[in-house]
């Protein structure tokens, strides 16, 4: 991939002065919170999914790469598939017990919630 990408200066208004710096809106990406400062939600989630149920993990505060990170571990751990985008977690099924279960023992702060 080229470090000259346009698509991420779509929207930009470019100057021909000699001394102009472009710097992009959100460059500064929320750090990661350590695991114990973490307040993390699960919830079963079936809306606009063809009543199809998944674990839902809510509260992440950190980084995109860290979160899919967590996801990708969490999906390993479990054997199914998910994703993870926007600051939370999807994993495909009800886990919610064994969510809070795993991620308990790593140290996160977690409650299951809803039902």
């Amino acid at each position: 991939m080229s470090n000259n990408d346009w698509k991420k200066r779509l929207g930009v208004v470019y100057s021909t002065s000699d001394d102009f710096d472009y710097e992009k809106e959100g460059a500064d990406e929320q750090e990661t919170l350590p695991n114990e400062e973490q307040k993390l939600k699960v919830l079963l989630d079936k809306k606009q999914r063809k009543g199809k149920k998944v674990s839902l993990i809510t509260g992440f505060q950190g980084t995109e790469d860290d979160l899919k990170d967590l996801s990708k571990w969490l999906k390993t751990k479990l054997g199914v598939g998910g994703s993870a985008k926007n600051g939370e977690i999807l994993i495909q099924g009800d886990f919610r017990d064994r969510i809070v279960e795993l991620l308990s023992n790593e140290g996160y702060n977690v409650k299951k919630a809803g039902g």
